[in-house]
């Protein structure tokens, strides 16, 4: 396993060289959001589609 900055050298050296500091934010922020959705499925962390139906249409019907 690879520790966060050698993770974030390496999406930094696959981006553009003349990437803007706004795209290499852009880029660790969905990285973390991915990996923190990654995590959530290998803890349990889910609802089913039927489930969020659900939920959704509880909060329209009122």
């Amino acid at each position: 396993m690879s520790t966060a900055k050698e993770e974030a050298l390496s999406l930094i050296n696959e981006l553009s060289d003349d990437a803007s500091w706004e795209e290499i934010q852009y880029h660790i922020y969905v990285k973390q959001k991915i990996d923190r959705g990654l995590a959530d499925v290998d803890a349990g962390r889910v609802s089913t589609h039927a489930e969020m139906v659900a939920r959704m249409s509880k909060r329209t019907d009122s």
